[in-house]
């Protein structure tokens, strides 16, 4: 939303221990703005949950982690639940806060991102549980696929067709419907 995004912006513009070096509305905009950055040290990402588009917060987080390692990324979101949380840890995030939390406190969380802590500011205590046995989970999930079911997930979360998946790993279009149905079925997805 571009007035939350303004509002961020503001807010952590004004400490003078911070600096806003792009504000970018969809996965797209961001990834351009990353390509700039990435000689930058000390760089923090702030990626809201709720990231509409193509290529969804949970990609752009990933993407994001496999680009750019050195980057701090913290998810953000307004009572956001614990799965999706969980999912953006899972993918590469360094921690969440929630938009909610009081001004000095979000202030506070991506600092210590910032310096490497990992955070979780806004759920409530008794999340910490689930969050970590959904990320279990999702690690067990990851472990049922072959190598070759995880590298055609990782080129169908970039949102190619199945031909276009055939094409970049050398597979017939059908080889890869298959190996997407047994996907499916083992992470129990539709």
């Amino acid at each position: 939303l571009p007035t939350v995004r303004a509002g961020l912006e503001l807010l952590i513009s004004g400490q003078q221990d911070m600096e806003v070096l792009a504000v970018a509305g969809n996965a797209a905009e961001a990834l351009d703005d990353f390509q700039e950055l990435k000689r930058s040290s000390n760089v923090l990402v702030l990626v809201g949950l709720g990231l509409p588009g193509e290529h969804d917060s949970f990609w752009l987080i990933r993407t994001i982690r496999e680009r750019f390692p050195t980057m701090a990324i913290v998810g953000c979101g307004a009572n956001a639940d614990k799965m999706a949380i969980s999912r953006a840890l899972f993918v590469g995030a360094d921690g969440f806060v929630d938009k909610n939390a009081l001004p000095s406190d979000f202030l506070d969380a991506i600092r210590r991102s910032a310096q490497g802590e990992v955070v979780l500011v806004g759920p409530p205590t008794n999340w910490l549980g689930a969050i970590s046995e959904e990320i279990d989970r999702q690690r067990d999930n990851v472990r049922l696929l072959t190598d070759r079911e995880r590298q055609v997930l990782a080129i169908a979360a970039e949102g190619l067709t199945a031909r276009a998946i055939g094409e970049r790993l050398g597979l017939q279009e059908r080889t890869v419907t298959t190996h997407l149905g047994r996907i499916y079925s083992k992470l129990g997805v539709s």
